[in-house]
């Protein structure tokens, strides 16, 4: 009996420490603290982005206008350049002796109207005189005649021969940036050649190329009600974002969009217009188009409070017993990256989780929701 008594108290007092120990580790393990945000109505800009292909407003092929070797090479890629710097020089040798022999038969030509001309007046004089016959005369005019025509033609070729010896200058026909220079010095160029000398861009404003839909086009003119020129006239200023994420610091205006729709594609070009003082955007570069879309009086949370399963999307929604719950939602088809206009699943108030969803966050688990602003200190990094 005595054994049995202080095996029962054994027992009681085992229990007793095993239901302390249970209640310390209750006490150690609280909910988590979790940041949420309470929604809310506010209007909302979001941009739809497109991507572009930046070009020049102008990019000129240069080709030389005549035959010959390449001596000497003035610029180098990337270069600016203004209208009328000096690009390339061509070899002048046979060009030179052209003029020079154009210059002879001028030469010739003016000696022949000279002694034409003599022959013509003493011929004249004596058929005034009625030494010779009217035919003679006429003879003696007509090779005068013939003389001045030879040298009509020898200063004509004389010109030519002049005007190709400038071409040998290849020199820029606007202010620009010079491309690529395939040929070199030896190189043999030719108006026919495949490939252009080089390419002058003129960079001062830029297109930024890129697309729009069917659909997005028929929204822009309020399915028809309105012009294109009008839906044009009236957009906002778009944004380009460059192709290391960066912002280009001026804006650009939708300037055209094409009248055609790609049967391919199911979309038409559209052109930006974009200043470019700074030289910065160069021809056949990247980037992404931004243009401006506002809603009034929408729900707005950030992406990363969502989650999708099968191509829905969810959010954890907090409930009155601080327990998250899987709420399906709808978002407008604009994704800029960052957030969501919600259509549907969420009202004003709501509260949700915008911390490890998807990753410590479950269905159904007990959190303690702090305020977003307030949980920005607690995770910041240590300085220690």
């Amino acid at each position: 009996m005595f054994r049995l008594a202080i095996m029962s108290i054994a027992i009681i007092v085992l229990s007793v420490m095993t239901s302390c120990g249970g209640g310390q580790q209750q006490q150690q393990a609280p909910a988590p603290e979790i940041a949420t945000i309470t929604v809310g109505t506010s209007d909302a800009e979001l941009n739809r982005a497109y991507p572009a292909t930046i070009k020049g407003k102008a990019d000129i092929d240069i080709r030389p206008q005549v035959t010959g070797f390449i001596t000497k090479v003035h610029v180098d890629e990337g270069q600016k350049v203004k209208k009328g710097q000096l690009l390339f020089t061509l070899d002048q040798v046979q060009f030179n002796a052209a003029v020079d022999q154009a210059l002879a038969a001028v030469k010739v030509a003016e000696t022949a109207v000279a002694t034409a001309q003599l022959t013509a007046n003493n011929k004249k004089s004596l058929f005034e005189k009625n030494i010779i016959s009217e035919y003679e005369y006429k003879l003696a005019e007509n090779a005068l005649a013939q003389a001045e025509a030879q040298m009509a033609q020898a200063n004509a070729s004389l010109v030519n021969a002049r005007k190709n010896l400038t071409y040998t200058v290849v020199t820029s026909p606007s202010n620009g940036v010079v491309g690529s220079i395939p040929n070199r010095v030896g190189a043999l160029a030719s108006p026919s050649m495949a490939q252009p000398l080089t390419t002058v861009s003129d960079n001062d404003q830029v297109y930024a190329y890129f697309s729009l839909t069917e659909k997005d086009i028929l929204g822009m003119t309020n399915n028809g009600s309105i012009s294109l020129d009008q839906a044009i006239a009236t957009m906002p200023n778009v944004n380009l974002r460059l192709a290391d994420g960066n912002m280009y610091g001026l804006t650009g205006k939708i300037a055209t969009i094409s009248g055609v729709i790609d049967q391919g594609t199911g979309s038409a070009s559209v052109r930006a217009l974009f200043s470019n003082p700074s030289g910065m955007l160069r021809s056949g570069s990247t980037g992404t188009i931004l243009i401006p879309y506002v809603e009034n009086n929408v729900i707005i949370i950030p992406q990363k409070a969502t989650f999708e399963i099968q191509d829905k999307k969810y959010v954890y929604t907090v409930n009155d017993s601080s327990k998250t719950v899987t709420t399906p939602i709808e978002v407008f088809n604009i994704n800029d990256g960052q957030e969501y206009i919600v259509t549907s699943g969420l009202k004003a108030g709501d509260k949700i989780v915008v911390e490890g969803v998807g990753t410590t966050v479950k269905d159904g688990m007990a959190i303690k929701p702090i305020d977003k602003s307030q949980a920005a200190p607690n995770n910041a990094p240590s300085t220690k």
